[in-house]
């Protein structure tokens, strides 16, 4: 009867063993299929923030996200709803899907009107680029350091010439926000919008003279010092080029008249 029961037990134990050698096997492929899922938004998210897909413009066909990334269509269609509810695509089933125009995505909605809002804005703008820039540091790769490297090249080109330099300078903050990774932080930074770059709300070249084109060749050795700290990959003198750059930036503002 002894040689029974350990028989029993032996058989229980493993019938038990083969359960939880199996168990994550049944589990791996759903965290595989949500992690892909997650990427394919990340991507897709960043491509229509940075205006690579433009508003209104219908998103490649789920065969051809299937085909350019390699993953399933139930991916594809988890991706999309991801999407859909945080408000960047709208789908219009036998058509396609499409991206939202700005005024008709949900989210934050900024007013420039007076100096006082705008330094608010650069508050905010401290705390949510401070650590965008450290993140961007480390994880940043060539190809977005090469892409800001342009973005200064085409900003001092605009100063030395007079032009205004409004565009590169927002482009130069969003590369530095697609460079974290994270594609909330870029979404923040597209909803701030103009609110970014706000100097040519506050004053025109008209009005300020030189003393704009001077703010615009210190914001220029400031940018300096941000691109050398994420090239050296240093996370704590990114953090601390870009509360230099900001905090002087809302000193500088020009009160309207």
């Amino acid at each position: 009867m002894c040689a029974s029961m350990a028989v029993i037990r032996q058989r229980k134990q493993t019938s038990q063993d083969s359960f939880s050698m199996q168990e994550p096997a049944s589990t791996a492929p759903k965290r595989r299929q949500h992690s892909l899922a997650t990427d394919l938004v990340t991507e897709l998210s960043q491509r229509i923030l940075l205006g690579k897909i433009a508003p209104g413009q219908k998103l490649p066909s789920e065969n051809q996200i299937v085909r350019e990334h390699g993953v399933s269509r139930t991916v594809v269609r988890e991706a999309i709803s991801k999407l859909q509810a945080s408000g960047l695509v709208v789908t219009h089933h036998g058509i396609g899907t499409f991206v939202l125009e700005r005024s008709d995505q949900t989210g934050l909605r900024l007013k420039v009107e007076t100096v006082s809002r705008v330094r608010d804005i650069i508050e905010l703008r401290i705390g949510l680029e401070t650590q965008a820039v450290a993140l961007a540091a480390v994880r940043r790769t060539d190809e977005q350091l090469a892409a800001m490297r342009q973005a200064l090249d085409d900003y001092q080109d605009l100063l030395a010439n007079d032009d205004s330099c409004v565009e590169a300078d927002k482009r130069f903050h969003m590369l530095i926000a697609e460079a974290t990774g994270n594609p909330y932080f870029l979404e923040i930074m597209q909803h701030l919008g103009s609110a970014i770059i706000p100097r040519s709300r506050i004053a025109s070249s008209e009005r300020a003279g030189n003393n704009l084109a001077h703010q615009g060749y210190l914001a220029n050795l400031e940018h300096e010092a941000l691109l050398s700290a994420i090239r050296r990959k240093d996370p704590d003198a990114a953090r601390a080029a870009m509360w230099t750059h900001l905090s002087n930036s809302r000193e500088r503002l020009v009160p309207l008249e």
